[in-house]
């Protein structure tokens, strides 16, 4: 168990830094949008969440990502329709995950949320 806590802590490590070592393109000012995006292909147990997460952060992104009971990855995600674009694009270029698939959904803004989150557990 443990060691498999230690790998664990190694690809975590390893995603927070690749996601600190993007160079960001400068963005257009767009519109603030919210988005519900599904990800299907092998999108769990290779750190996609913690990379969605981070990402989003580093964005100025708010909302939520969680896994599904289905495999797939979702996630609401609000902030410069850009930036949302970018970041849709970027997850699909990883190596480790494989994302064969995003369902997108525009969805009502929320007013008062202002982080981005990893949900656990679905409910």
């Amino acid at each position: 168990m443990r060691f498999i806590h230690y790998l664990k802590k190694l690809r975590d490590g390893y995603v927070i830094n690749q996601v600190k070592h993007i160079e960001l393109p400068l963005f257009k000012p767009s519109p603030t949008v919210r988005k519900r995006l599904i990800f299907s292909g092998r999108v769990q147990k290779v750190g996609f969440r913690l990379e969605v997460y981070e990402l989003a952060k580093r964005l100025n992104l708010t909302g939520w990502v969680i896994n599904r009971n289905d495999k797939n990855v979702e996630s609401e995600v609000q902030g410069d329709n850009e930036k949302i674009i970018f970041l849709i694009k970027y997850l699909k270029t990883l190596k480790r995950a494989s994302v064969r698939d995003v369902a997108i959904n525009e969805m009502l803004i929320v007013d008062d949320e202002t982080d981005f989150a990893v949900i656990k557990e679905w409910l």
